[in-house]
């Protein structure tokens, strides 16, 4: 009869436990009291073992990713792109402009202080694409930044990856991942546990949820809100750093001329600029920021 009142018990009721507050000491309690019974005979060991795997999978779903791991996330995904794309290095002078407009816009931003900062690289590449992930780092092709006109229109890409940074859009990602992973093995190590199978198999798939999440990011992007969330935050830090925001605007249209036909690129990871230009200009009127640009393309001509 225990053993039957054991299996739904940890069905039910765990999912809920473990995603209380200052899980890691509920886990470690239910950890030890499932120990204790299965080594007491109140519980069958299987039961046990499921009970404790199920807790800890729980408390690493809900504990909060700090700005160090955020960071070395990131460099963990900014490695996986690094195999599929050489570093352009035959442009000093350009890569440290475009951290000159990096830094223009986070100084004027909401989170101007990140771990270790935010840094622009650019990629070897005619692809036209970017890349933002947690912690800073951000990935420019050379082919999008072919496409800018102005500066401004420089910011109005840039602004859009430290708009993925700011939102912590690949961090949701992973904490989404994490939760779901765990209450899937809830439910399998109950089963596991009734049938005789190895529980840590089955943990073996939430411990692999990070890299599955690195994976979809590089080859999937972010999801299509995410991606209309960053423009919206794009434009307010355009316009908090004295760019013209009407410049993303600008630089979507050139992208809808360029990636015509193209399914690779921006074609393969966002919206469809066009759907981008038509939530963007809806926002961009609320912004009167004055259009200086003209004071700025003496020096994006000569750093081009």
């Amino acid at each position: 009869m225990m053993k039957k009142r054991g299996n739904p018990f940890l069905l039910v009721l765990f999912p809920f436990v473990c995603f209380l507050p200052a899980c890691q000491t509920v886990s470690s309690v239910i950890s030890a009291g499932a120990q204790v019974a299965g080594s007491a005979g109140i519980i069958d060991q299987n039961t046990a073992n499921a009970i404790t795997q199920t807790a800890e999978a729980g408390a690493r779903a809900a504990e909060e990713i700090t700005p160090e791991q955020e960071y070395f996330i990131g460099r963990a995904v900014g490695a996986h792109i690094l195999t599929n794309y050489k570093i352009y290095t035959a442009g000093p002078a350009l890569l440290a402009y475009l951290n000159r407009i990096c830094n223009a816009i986070v100084i004027n931003s909401p989170r101007p202080e990140i771990y270790n900062g935010y840094h622009v690289m650019i990629l070897d590449s005619t692809e036209i694409n970017a890349f933002a992930t947690s912690g800073g780092h951000i990935f420019i092709t050379r082919g999008l930044l072919a496409c800018a006109g102005s500066e401004d229109a420089l910011a109005g890409v840039i602004a859009h990856e430290i708009a993925h940074i700011q939102l912590q859009h690949s961090i949701k990602a992973i904490k989404t991942s994490r939760i779901t992973q765990a209450l899937l093995i809830t439910g399998a190590s109950a089963a596991g546990a009734a049938s005789g199978y190895n529980v840590q198999e089955l943990t073996d798939v939430f411990n692999e949820s990070v890299g599955e999440i690195v994976t979809t990011m590089v080859n999937n992007g972010y999801s299509q809100n995410q991606e209309f969330d960053a423009d919206a935050t794009a434009l307010s830090l355009m316009s908090a750093a004295g760019y013209d925001p009407n410049a993303l605007i600008e630089m979507l249209k050139e992208l809808e001329r360029n990636q015509s036909g193209s399914s690779g690129g921006f074609g393969k990871t966002h919206p469809t600029p066009a759907r981008r230009i038509h939530d963007a200009e809806k926002l961009v009127i609320k912004y009167r920021t004055p259009d200086t640009r003209s004071f700025r393309q003496v020096r994006y001509k000569n750093t081009k």
